[in-house]
């Protein structure tokens, strides 16, 4: 693997202008990106400084372009978006504001279904016990809610086991 080539911070800001005109970056990217090319601490808070100043870099704007495209391209749910979004050190009132506008009830539950379904054909399970435990495992791993994946997964499939009242 061959080594990256270092950047001076002037080379690091015009690199960042670049990238920042492509796609919406959040300054934990921009640090991560810096880091990488050897740029000095100080110097990468300085170069973020300027990027936050010019608008180039804007945590909101990111916060809300992420949380509607993954819940409406990539089908994740809150508990996901927002695991995502705290490793990128965003602010957790960013965060819910942005969850609060995007994140309709109603719709995630239709695409949860739809997930399931898909899921469902596909999925080998030698009893209705093992297919429906893997559909909840895989609704928990889309970042719903339990209680949401579990009504998903009762609408899909119909109970294994009836319930015993008898302890």
């Amino acid at each position: 693997m061959k080594p990256r080539r270092s950047k001076t911070p002037d080379e690091a800001l015009a690199a960042l202008m670049r990238l920042t005109a492509r796609a919406e970056k959040c300054e934990a990217d921009a640090l991560r990106l810096m880091r990488g090319w050897g740029v000095a601490p100080e110097e990468a808070q300085r170069v973020l400084a300027r990027l936050v100043r010019d608008r180039f870099i804007d945590n909101a704007r990111y916060t809300t372009i992420f949380v509607r495209e993954k819940l409406n391209l990539s089908g994740w749910g809150a508990y996901k978006i927002r695991t995502a979004l705290k490793r990128k050190q965003i602010a957790d009132e960013l965060i819910e504001t942005a969850l609060r506008e995007q994140a309709d009830p109603e719709k995630m539950a239709a695409r949860l279904d739809s997930q399931l379904q898909r899921k469902a054909r596909t999925v080998k399970a030698k009893t209705p016990y093992d297919r429906r435990t893997k559909l909840i495992r895989y609704g928990l791993s889309l970042g719903y809610t339990y209680e949401m994946v579990m009504e998903a997964v009762g609408r899909l499939t119909p109970e294994t086991e009836p319930l015993c009242d008898d302890f």
